[in-house]
């Protein structure tokens, strides 16, 4: 059986591999996003909290390549490029951090409501097609504004509430086409106990979609933050974040006069966003074309 198993781990990476290096924009889109993250994180590291923190007013919307600024500095006189990888950072740790709460909630229930059925799965599915009715924005919204003593870790809260539906959905469609499968009902009869069989058979063959699943809720959740941000409804006051930086837009002045306090963080959302999309297409390649040969 590790055999097996170890055969379709290399049959799975050498599909994703194979599939990336054909598909130019996901190969491009991988590279580019592998540098962007180690570099934000890495860069991140070395700056002191009171770079952008601190207000300057005396330096105040100054334009690019002026005082050794590259991309000017904002309302505050802080510097564009610091802030941009400050906030990038903390939209990426919101987003990676609701989408790992997503797969293992997703994964957990999907597979375990797949394998069961029955009016388990039948009450449980009609629970989460009343949750998808709901209007989610706003409940979130509401929750933002009401909830005392508002940080980072609230808002991640709040995101993971409605964020495991989809992937839950994903993953039990799929956890019921592999319980008719031979080896499923083999390992029935031999007595194999169903957490076993749930967890070390049957979710090891949905690795694939998993991979691509990841992918997409990943660009999702950064969308979401940066979204909410935007509205003022993110990360709290005084927190950068990609959504405020381009929030700036929204006053005619700084748009129109001030375009460098807002075009970078939206740039860097567009690339981050269409790249992430662009190698979750591939990666669902792969996981069709597994899913045809099984």
């Amino acid at each position: 059986m590790s055999d097996k198993k170890q055969k379709n781990t290399m049959s799975l990476t050498h599909g994703i591999k194979r599939e990336i290096r054909n598909d130019k924009l996901a190969l491009y889109s991988s590279i580019i996003l592998v540098i962007l993250f180690v570099g934000v994180y890495v860069t991140a590291m070395f700056i002191k909290k009171t770079s952008y923190v601190d207000v300057n007013i005396m330096d105040q919307y100054l334009a690019p390549l002026t005082n050794g600024h590259l991309l000017g500095t904002d309302v505050g006189g802080r510097d564009i490029i610091l802030m941009l990888i400050i906030s990038a950072r903390n939209s990426f740790n919101i987003a990676i951090a609701v989408t790992l709460f997503t797969l293992f909630v997703g994964n957990v229930l999907g597979v375990t409501t797949g394998y069961f059925g029955g009016k388990v799965d039948f009450i449980f599915m009609r629970f989460t097609d009343f949750v998808m009715i709901l209007p989610n924005l706003m409940i979130i919204i509401v929750l933002v504004t009401i909830i005392p003593k508002f940080n980072a870790w609230s808002l991640i809260g709040i995101m993971c509430i409605f964020s495991w539906i989809g992937t839950t959905r994903l993953i039990r469609a799929r956890t019921l086409t592999e319980v008719n499968r031979d080896y499923v009902r083999a390992s029935k009869t031999s007595g194999t106990s169903n957490l076993k069989i749930m967890f070390r058979e049957i979710w090891p063959n949905l690795s694939s979609i998993i991979i691509a699943e990841s992918t997409l809720v990943l660009a999702g959740n950064i969308g979401l933050e940066t979204g909410l941000s935007f509205l003022g409804f993110g990360l709290p006051a005084g927190t950068p974040s990609l959504g405020s930086m381009v929030s700036e837009a929204t006053n005619p002045q700084t748009m129109t006069a001030m375009p460098w306090t807002w075009v970078p963080a939206t740039v860097l959302i567009v690339i981050v966003i269409l790249g992430t999309i662009f190698i979750g297409q591939a990666l669902r390649r792969v996981a069709d074309q597994r899913q045809s040969t099984n």
